[in-house]
């Protein structure tokens, strides 16, 4: 492939290869060979993480969020599934010509809004304006720096661990696509746009948790899949386990989609050692965001890669997606 195509920003097999053969071949640094959400850096005695994104979205507005909240929410939360409380934000804009000021205060507002609500500080930003037709309205860039708490590692992984997600899938995912009014559907989905470190940082002080991860881009699928091959080891999941509302079920069932490989936004893949993991999901339920998290797959050592154990008691092997049925969805 001689150009640059929309899939290679989905998070899929694509993505994989724009990485290894690009990124890595170049940029040689030690702390970015990891390819986690966050870096672990070191600056004399302070152990913090950073973490950067770009939030393309179309369209910028939707149920139950926008560009401005999704920012500071994605950076927020690849720092916490780091093991690290946030701290700070960067902004960067990229604006279009000719959009009105009242829709920028809006955003900018939510921004301000969602940051507090995480108890994170923005401390710098950038605006640049590009030519009407050059930008999608709006497009932002953040960077977080958080404190590093705990250090996960897929290293720590082992046969018999269980997978735990913090609550139903593929909701950002399917809002976006209803919002985008391509189809003639009016049906109550909303993003599960949030700001996930009150959720998960008290899960911290739980020795048996050994790895968290927010499945955004490529969804609950993709990040399981990434996991077994960093971890060398398979995974089961079990279809009658997963959380999905009903509304989301019924949007995939008629456009072809596949929940498992829609994008999240308020939402973790956790692993944790099977002895914690009742107490690790009492803890979730009592927190708002965490009340439908559920126990949905395990470790194992009896094959590689990933495999869904269907309702109806067969197996399907999950790998990852070269193209993204949803992209610009974050």
């Amino acid at each position: 492939m001689e150009k640059i195509e929309i899939a290679h920003g989905s998070g899929g097999s694509l993505t994989k290869e724009l990485i290894e053969n690009i990124f890595l071949k170049y940029l040689d640094f030690e702390e970015l060979k990891s390819l986690q959400d966050s870096a672990y850096i070191r600056i004399n005695s302070s152990k913090i993480a950073m973490t950067t994104d770009s939030y393309v979205v179309k369209p910028y507005k939707f149920p139950g969020g926008n560009t401005g909240k999704l920012s500071v929410c994605g950076t927020v939360n690849d720092l916490t599934v780091s093991g690290a409380v946030p701290k700070f934000l960067s902004l960067g804009l990229i604006v279009e010509e000719g959009l009105p000021i009242k829709e920028l205060e809006e955003i900018i507002k939510t921004i301000a809004e969602t940051a507090k609500s995480a108890g994170v500080s923005v401390v710098t930003g950038d605006t640049k304006v590009v030519e009407q037709g050059k930008c999608d309205r709006i497009y932002i860039n953040t960077a977080g720096i958080g404190e590093i708490k705990r250090t996960f590692s897929s290293e720590k992984v082992k046969p018999g661990d269980l997978i735990i997600v913090t609550g139903t899938v593929g909701d950002h995912g399917i809002a976006i696509s209803l919002a985008r009014e391509e189809f003639d559907m009016e049906i109550p989905v909303e993003s599960d746009c949030a700001p996930l470190n009150s959720l998960l940082v008290p899960l911290f002080d739980i020795e048996g948790v050994k790895w968290m991860r927010d499945p955004t881009r490529g969804g609950v699928a993709t990040v399981a899949v990434e996991l077994s091959e960093m971890a060398d080891c398979g995974i089961t999941l079990f279809e009658d386990k997963i959380p999905v509302k009903e509304s989301v079920n019924f949007v995939c069932d008629m456009l072809g989609y596949d929940p498992l490989y829609l994008a999240n936004e308020g939402k973790a893949l956790i692993v944790v050692d099977k002895k914690d993991a009742e107490k690790v999901l009492k803890k979730l339920k009592e927190h708002p965001l965490g009340k439908e998290s559920a126990i949905i797959g395990e470790i194992t050592d009896r094959f590689k890669g990933v495999r869904l154990k269907t309702k109806i008691g067969g197996e399907r092997i999950l790998d990852l997606l070269e193209d993204d049925p949803l992209p610009r969805i974050c």
